[in-house]
């Protein structure tokens, strides 16, 4: 598959950028390279009524929250969001734009979740962090000017990853009851036994199948936990009952096979799923607006469904 036109001269002021590649770097060196790609990106998200920093207490002490408020009048449902990187990079202020967008766009409270990551904190930290934040999010609600009865989790890559262990927790703990699982480009199998891996291997963007190699490495105890369903959740035993998901996929994309393959276990398995790729875009894709117009229209869509969602 041709990537976009828009597309490819991204892939080339990378490579004029002469960008270090991810798994050369130590974990630090890494998160400094995307909060830097962050900086340098020159959008101007969404305007929101208020930003203001929280906790909710977590296994190991406090978990720093990033919450958003719409200019709309509430109150609001509230989308609890998990920035991706691999479970080793990216931050509340990489994410910060796709964060103030989906407030502004699908008018709700966003809570950004600030979760501790490997290699210091390894598997399962940044889930058990996550079902925290969900679970303060639905008792505090009333306090954040939201309604407990309408909660969506979002998140892109390993946040995509963690909104859906985290929908697959609720389902099994009787609730919180979520509204959507939203999924952008998400990681579902830490086995890498999708075709995409070898087809995008590399050449298309930052993430290869090296980088995936690195994050895992960084993630994971050890290879052996790929197999634990919070880690691979195409790996759960089942897959029915669930809340309703979008899962958003990008064609060119060493995880393009594992969007694919969960939005269609999800249907197998009856539970609602919205299965949307975008041919000629790359992983990441969703943060590049207002740049790259797929990226607009991702944000679109998922704002559009989460308002939908919130309405029921």
């Amino acid at each position: 598959m041709n990537v976009h036109p828009q597309i490819a001269a991204a892939l080339q002021a990378m490579e004029e950028a002469d960008l270090p590649a991810i798994e050369s770097l130590d974990p630090a060196g890494a998160r400094a390279l995307l909060d830097g790609i962050s900086r340098a990106r020159e959008s101007e998200p969404a305007e929101v009524k208020a930003v203001e920093m929280r906790t909710a207490p977590g296994p190991l002490g406090d978990i720093p929250l990033r919450v958003y408020w719409p200019k709309a009048d509430g109150p609001h449902g509230v989308v609890v969001f998990f920035h991706g990187g691999g479970h080793v990079i990216g931050s509340l202020d990489s994410h910060d734009a796709i964060a103030r967008n989906l407030c502004a766009g699908a008018e709700a409270v966003v809570v950004s979740v600030d979760y501790r990551m490997g290699p210091e904190h390894r598997f399962p930290a940044p889930v058990d962090d996550c079902w925290a934040a969900v679970q303060w999010v639905h008792a505090n609600a009333a306090d954040l000017g939201a309604d407990a009865d309408r909660i969506a989790v979002a998140g892109d890559s390993a946040g995509g990853n963690l909104a859906a262990v985290i929908a697959l927790m609720a389902r099994d703990a009787g609730g919180p009851e979520l509204k959507l699982q939203v999924l952008v480009y998400p990681v579902t199998d830490y086995g890498f036994s999708g075709e995409s891996y070898k087809t995008y291997a590399k050449g298309y963007g930052l993430l290869t199948d090296k980088a995936m190699l690195w994050f895992r490495d960084h993630y994971l105890n050890d290879a052996t936990e790929a197999a634990d369903w919070r880690a691979s959740p195409l790996l759960a035993g089942r897959l029915d009952g669930l809340a309703p998901a979008l899962a958003v996929v990008a064609g060119c994309d060493v995880l393009c096979d594992d969007g694919d393959r969960y939005a269609a276990a999800l249907h197998a398995a009856g539970s609602p799923v919205e299965h949307v790729k975008y041919d000629g875009m790359i992983h990441g894709f969703f943060g590049m607006a207002p740049d790259v117009d797929d990226a607009v229209a991702a944000q679109a869509l998922v704002c559009a469904r989460l308002r939908d969602a919130f309405k029921r």
